[in-house]
């Protein structure tokens, strides 16, 4: 755990998970509403981040950089992610340093708010969103599900992580209401229904956050640090009848495309190096743009929790993905693809091998043939409406300390 000085910002305001280890990125607007604008969390408060650097660039002997400068001046995550790994590692050194710093306290004061009076926005804008399917234990129970006479992994799901584009505009916030979504849904025996999805899902995910840019793609193993900023929490929502129905042979578009949630808070990657743990064994071999066996590790051992209507369900381990953040982003650029700031991929569903690891209600109730029973007695295999699905994570910081991923929600609302 990060030594905290007495008399800081830090010392009096810091708790678990949201220390000096994590300082996650937001969008908020203060109480008094004097316009939105970028902050970084530090307990369960705020500090407007321009306000502080503004402050400090007043006050130090030292200067503050004009590419520092201009990337903390806009009302989101957007100016910084478009700077580069050199300007997003100075901030995170300038703000640790003031939240550690007792003769800093006083001037920041006025720019630190109770999250509980401040209203949080999307993080950053949504430039392009990618969805994977990287996980080897889901990919592998829906495999079975769908296809038990086959194996449970297509041909190709060891040699490349499998992903599809989805719509970035459909990306939401945090505790917004998500509509069960519409459309033409599969009758045994019959032509096709239109209707409200009747097997209405939840994907516990991870999603990654991109900056800088490579005009050319091309995005080496190498140089993934360069452009993954950080990671948030993800619900990508699914109506897995609709699904069912369009997918093949173009893949998922209405059963996917109403929803997406994520977190408000973007955790820094370089918050994550004490979580860093080595892929699960390959047991093919890659090929070369692909093949992370001398890369540095991007496993992430983040374990989350799912509950439904404040009832834990589910504890899906990131770290046993089979495909990493790292290789996502280099075969989605790997054909030249361009890669720009605020471009956003997610892991797909995360699921382990046991019962209470699977991170969709299609893999927990077995697609409603072993329906959950919750501590009411009550038995549920899909989204009702009126269900609240809360996702939230942790991980392991340096010495000793926690990282917290905070939490993605959002209830579900009838159709309309």
């Amino acid at each position: 755990m990060t030594s905290v000085n007495a008399g800081s910002i830090a010392a009096k305001l810091a708790t678990t998970g949201f220390g000096l280890e994590n300082l996650p990125y937001s969008s908020f607007t203060p109480p008094a509403g004097q316009g939105t604008r970028l902050g970084v969390r530090i307990g369960d408060h705020v500090l407007d981040v321009r306000a502080a650097v503004e402050r400090y660039k007043n006050t130090a002997a030292d200067t503050v950089s004009a590419d520092l400068a201009k990337a903390v001046e806009g009302p989101n995550l957007d100016a910084l992610l478009a700077a580069d790994r050199t300007v997003w590692d100075a901030l995170r050194e300038l703000l640790t340093r003031l939240l550690n710093d007792p003769d800093a306290a006083a001037d920041l004061e006025p720019d630190v708010y109770p999250l509980a009076g401040v209203q949080l926005h999307m993080p950053f804008t949504i430039a392009d969103y990618v969805d994977f399917y990287a996980s080897e234990h889901h990919a592998s129970n829906v495999g079975q599900i769908f296809r038990p006479e086959q194996a449970p992994l297509t041909p190709n799901w060891k040699h490349l992580p499998i992903g599809y584009h989805g719509r970035a505009g459909t990306i939401v916030p945090s505790g917004t209401d998500v509509i069960r979504p519409k459309g033409l849904r599969p009758e045994p025996g019959a032509p096709p229904s239109f209707g409200p999805s009747r097997r209405l899902d939840i994907e516990a995910e991870l999603g990654f956050v991109l900056g800088s840019s490579a005009p050319a793609g091309e995005v080496a193993l190498a140089d993934a640090r360069e452009h993954i900023f950080g990671v948030t929490l993800v619900n990508d929502w699914s109506a897995r009848d609709i699904q069912a129905f369009e997918y093949v042979p173009l893949g998922p578009f209405l059963g996917k495309s109403f929803a997406t949630s994520i977190g408000h808070w973007v955790v820094p990657i370089a918050a994550l190096d004490a979580a860093r743990v080595g892929p699960p064994e390959r047991s093919h071999q890659l090929t070369s743009y692909l093949d992370d066996a001398s890369t540095e590790p991007w496993g992430l051992n983040i374990s989350m929790e799912v509950q439904l209507d404040g009832q834990t369900i589910s504890h899906p381990p990131v770290a046993l993905m089979y495909w990493t953040g790292a290789q996502m982003l280099t075969h989605m650029t790997a054909n030249g693809a361009a890669q720009r700031p605020g471009d956003f991929f997610a892991s797909g569903t995360v699921s382990g091998p046991e019962a209470d690891q699977r991170g969709s209600f299609l893999e927990l109730s077995w697609s409603g043939t072993t329906p959950l029973r919750m501590d009411n007695g009550k038995e549920v295999s899909f989204l009702e409406d009126g269900h609240e699905i809360v996702i939230s994570a942790t991980a392991p910081g340096p010495n000793g300390s926690v990282i917290s991923l905070g939490e993605v929600a959002g209830k579900i609302v009838p159709a309309t």
